[in-house]
């Protein structure tokens, strides 16, 4: 009977939204086909050349905001939610988590020391140091890991002078170790990161594959509007299926954050 109320409220929601709100248009980018001469950057230097012509290319910013339909999947446990991303770069990454009924289920807070998320719908509430994320995925990840993942920017820690270049086709692929994992970075003519894979060299070890898919324009910037993440530990696997809606650079943004008192920690 529950069920069946949420889901008249959820139809109340959407028709209510449809008339309500129009948000701002979403422009795909038709992405060049023809590769970056790295010859021509640099003679004496080639490594450091394409390392350059890569990171010229991607998003800079100051804040960013943006909404996106998601597909969350942990351990099994698959969820369709909305998340509003808010990231003051380098400093703070933001997060609401709402249903289909546009009620707010979830907020989170990270920073580069810590996590913490309000669950509102059980009342309570997750504290822990930022190393809580590698119950989830490899001691690699970093704040700034998830904060360029959030735009499709390249990890900066891959972008070193050991990395390896191969061609294939139009793409030239990046490829090395760092400390305990191999990595491979796939990027277009365009020098953006079409795929990212992190694999331990152990068997069994923590994995991380991202897919950018459909590169859309926002606020001068170019990052991709689909954003597949799957992460790998253990028996501990997330499945993060982004698809924004909006986003935008550089507006002034506020990131409300509170513990209700009445919340207790979570088990």
């Amino acid at each position: 009977m529950r069920k069946n109320i949420l889901n008249k409220i959820a139809v109340v929601f959407c028709l209510v939204a449809l008339v309500a709100c129009k948000s701002k248009k979403l422009v795909v980018v038709n992405r060049p086909t023809t590769t970056v001469d790295y010859a021509a950057l640099s003679k004496e230097n080639s490594i450091k050349a394409r390392l350059a012509a890569i990171r010229s290319k991607q998003v800079s910013f100051n804040t960013f905001s943006g909404k996106a339909k998601t597909k969350l999947d942990i351990n099994g446990n698959s969820n369709d939610v909305t998340l509003n991303i808010r990231i003051a770069r380098d400093q703070k990454i933001w997060i609401s988590v709402t249903a289909i009924i546009g009620i707010e289920v979830a907020r989170a807070h990270i920073t580069p020391d810590s996590i913490i998320v309000v669950n509102r719908l059980q009342s309570v509430y997750l504290k822990k140091p930022f190393s809580y994320v590698y119950t989830y995925a490899s001691r690699q990840i970093n704040f700034k890991t998830i904060q360029s993942l959030l735009v499709g920017n390249a990890m900066p820690e891959l972008l070193n002078t050991t990395a390896d270049f191969q061609t294939e086709g139009s793409n030239t692929i990046l490829s090395g170790t760092l400390e305990d994992l191999l990595y491979k970075l796939l990027l277009g003519p365009d020098m953006k990161v079409t795929q990212t894979n992190l694999n331990n060299n152990k068997f069994g070890g923590p994995s991380l594959q991202v897919a950018n898919k459909v590169f859309i324009q926002a606020d001068n910037r170019v990052i991709p509007s689909q954003i597949d993440i799957s992460s790998t530990a253990g028996d501990k696997k997330i499945q993060v299926n982004l698809r924004y809606t909006q986003a935008e650079f550089d507006k002034a943004l506020e990131y409300p954050f509170s513990i209700p008192k009445s919340y207790e920690p979570a088990n």
